[in-house]
């Protein structure tokens, strides 16, 4: 799968989140980076910044937060284009939880392990 194609499916699963709740994000960006850091090669997304429901009166100037999604980690664990599209989907979700504040233990009670 190439990179347009896959930055596409990612763009796919942000339109899917109801925009009653993306209306709520705020200052966050969302990137596709080939490789998932050395230290963890198997990630398959990652949240970086400041929670939305950390963020009080004080919260200014602070760059973006981040949500990364790992192409090569993701195109290897997946048999099919549809194991592709449904692992994007899994994984966006999953980290634009965390820019709701929603930490791993609950995502897994709601199944995005």
């Amino acid at each position: 799968m190439s990179r347009t194609e896959f930055e596409g499916l990612v763009a796919q699963a942000l339109d899917s989140i109801p925009a009653d709740l993306t209306r709520l994000m705020s200052n966050v960006v969302v990137v596709v980076e080939d490789q998932a850091p050395d230290d963890d090669p198997d990630l398959l997304g990652l949240y970086s910044g400041i929670p939305l429901t950390e963020r009080d009166g004080g919260y200014a100037g602070f760059l973006p937060d981040q949500v990364t999604i790992f192409m090569v980690p993701i195109l290897a664990m997946c048999a099919s284009r549809d194991d592709v599209v449904e692992e994007v989907r899994i994984t966006v979700v999953h980290e634009i939880a965390h820019h709701f504040g929603i930490d791993d233990a609950r995502l897994e009670e709601l199944g995005y392990e």
